[in-house]
């Protein structure tokens, strides 16, 4: 069985994950317009009439803005929770599917396991994907990591985690005391030195890639994310690559040398 990744972009200026099974195509989140997402689309080679379902992970702008149209547009069921989901019920009453921490379901030959993460937003999950034997785990969004994100993700076969801000440059940087405060509390998102033990604790055993995520163009660099998933892993991982805002990443497939 085949199981492959692609992002659209990742960060605080639009977000988009692809995930793919045979047939089955799956957008996660969509920060950006109609236009630019099938911009972006066609870059991986797919076009928006080819997904078979929208997952929302939480309702933030970055995440959703973009969902309503594409979903009118495609037709397909959009999956979340109802917090997240909540202001599209009436507008889209055919197509949403509403989905509960832990409780899998299964589009196509993929089987989906969302699991709850505290973020400062209405119920937001993060998703794990299976197919086969393959399983890739995705966490962005959240400011603290709790034993359930940690069991949710062992056993992964490559992860696509949040790297949002280093500490110093954070502190330094643009953002008012309140929004700093909201960035590093436990409800806003992870620095790299968090998701870098996060990773170091996980099962590495069959763990061929990270992917890091989420950088703030503001608060982080490429460079400080990847320094630092590098010291926390050593040899532990195959290879470690970068989610960019504007260009995303190419397709990864699971299984692959």
């Amino acid at each position: 069985m085949m199981l492959r990744f692609a992002s659209l972009g990742s960060g605080s200026e639009g977000n988009g994950l692809l995930v793919q099974s045979a047939q089955t195509l799956i957008l996660v989140d969509c920060g950006f317009s109609l236009v630019e997402t099938e911009r972006r689309l066609n870059r991986l080679g797919v076009c928006s009439t080819q997904l078979d379902a929208l997952l929302v992970t939480h309702e933030h702008s970055d995440h959703m803005s973009g969902i309503p149209a594409l979903a009118r547009k495609v037709g397909c069921p959009v999956y979340g929770s109802f917090g997240t989901l909540s202001d599209l019920i009436q507008e889209l009453p055919e197509q949403i599917r509403i989905i509960r921490d832990e409780e899998s379901f299964t589009v196509g030959p993929i089987n989906i396991l969302p699991y709850a993460v505290p973020h400062d937003s209405r119920e937001p999950l993060q998703y794990v994907f299976n197919s086969g034997e393959l399983r890739f785990g995705l966490l962005t969004d959240t400011g603290s990591i709790t034993p359930h994100i940690e069991r949710s993700l062992q056993g992964c076969h490559a992860l696509f985690l949040e790297t949002n801000y280093d500490p110093g440059l954070l502190e330094k940087g643009p953002y008012p005391a309140s929004l700093k405060a909201r960035v590093q509390g436990p409800y806003g998102h992870l620095s790299n030195e968090v998701s870098s033990r996060l990773a170091q604790r996980l099962d590495h055993q069959g763990l061929q890639w990270i992917v890091a995520a989420h950088i703030s163009r503001k608060n982080n660099t490429p460079d400080h994310a990847l320094t630092e998933l590098n010291r926390a892993l050593g040899n532990g991982v195959d290879r470690i690559l970068i989610a960019a805002q504007d260009t995303g990443l190419d397709w990864i497939s699971l299984g692959c040398p």
